[in-house]
């Protein structure tokens, strides 16, 4: 084997680990946490090439409400879908957009982005 052999195996190795990391690693999610003012809990997601955070966290019981901070135009990211709570909201007609979440009981409401490509959950704890 030459040099320029052995450069494109050692390539092809890394790219093939950098892949494996990508889909099968262990990655870190961010997740939120509600504050409450008069009564009412509020979340904000930043939407900036996905959401940030992924994941947030509100109490049962406490009226709630998760805003999203719209800072990204890009077409999939322009819609946020509950299916569950049969919600599809536009994010691009103003900055932030609330979305009132049931807390009557303990459970997890999915959301997506519109063409379902980015994901994220609120937990009611």
């Amino acid at each position: 084997m030459n040099a320029s052999q052995i450069m494109v195996l050692i390539g092809g190795l890394l790219v093939i680990a950098f892949i494996l990391w990508w889909f099968f690693g262990k990655h870190t999610e961010a997740v939120g946490q509600s504050t409450v003012v008069d009564d009412v809990q509020n979340a904000t997601i930043v939407v900036d090439g996905g959401y940030s955070p992924s994941t947030v966290v509100l109490k049962k019981g406490v009226p709630a409400e998760v805003n999203f901070e719209m800072r990204d135009s890009t077409a999939c990211l322009s819609h946020v879908v509950f299916q569950q709570l049969g919600v599809d909201k536009d994010l691009t007609k103003q900055k932030v957009t609330s979305v009132k979440i049931p807390t009557d009981k303990q459970g997890t409401f999915n959301f997506a982005c519109g063409m379902d490509m980015f994901h994220g959950k609120v937990v009611v704890k």
